[in-house]
């Protein structure tokens, strides 16, 4: 799994997670949630970074929560963080998910296709799917030890099981018989 922990995305509201209807609250962009709480998952610590304020922010921040997103912080760097006239508005953030990068918004499968590329995607699904035959060959073994089965590996993917072996063994055996009578 890739690990982004600590790893800081600011992400807008409006016209980013949803559609933009400001000062209301829009439809839900097309897995804007889902790709969120993956990125969660995954270590990222989210920043909402928006506009709003007040009763709008609010808003926001519960229409979030309400689809199982907390972020970790909120138009600020870090939840403790005083903002004064000292602090910047700009939020320190390794990567801006928003609707008003140049090109626009891109939508939510094409932001998760740029942090995490095919490829790193292909790997991760090989190392998924090695661990889960790693799994089911130990699976299996305690099953055949339980059952007192016993199964031969032929090669990395296929078993034949002791019982057609012996089966097999037998009818060649018989079969060489047969034809050493003939002669």
């Amino acid at each position: 799994m890739i690990d982004l922990t600590n790893i800081k995305i600011a992400v807008d509201f409006d016209g980013t997670i949803v559609e933009h209807k400001y000062p209301e609250i829009g439809k839900e962009m097309l897995f804007a949630f889902n790709t969120l709480k993956e990125l969660e998952k995954k270590g990222a610590r989210l920043i909402l970074w928006t506009f709003r304020t007040g009763k709008e922010l609010d808003a926001a921040v519960e229409f979030c929560r309400k689809n199982g997103i907390e972020f970790y912080a909120i138009n600020k760097n870090y939840p403790e963080e005083i903002i004064d006239e000292t602090t910047s508005r700009k939020i320190d953030a390794d990567i801006y998910i928003d609707d008003k990068n140049i090109g626009g918004f891109p939508g939510w499968s094409e932001v998760w296709q740029m942090i995490f590329p095919f490829e790193i995607q292909q790997i991760e699904a090989e190392k998924r799917i090695k661990s889960i035959e790693q799994f089911k060959d130990k699976l299996l073994e305690e099953w055949c030890l339980e059952n007192n089965y016993r199964l031969i590996r032929i090669d990395e993917n296929d078993y034949i099981d002791f019982k057609q072996i012996e089966k097999l063994f037998f009818e060649t055996t018989d079969f060489i018989i047969k034809i050493g009578k003939r002669y």
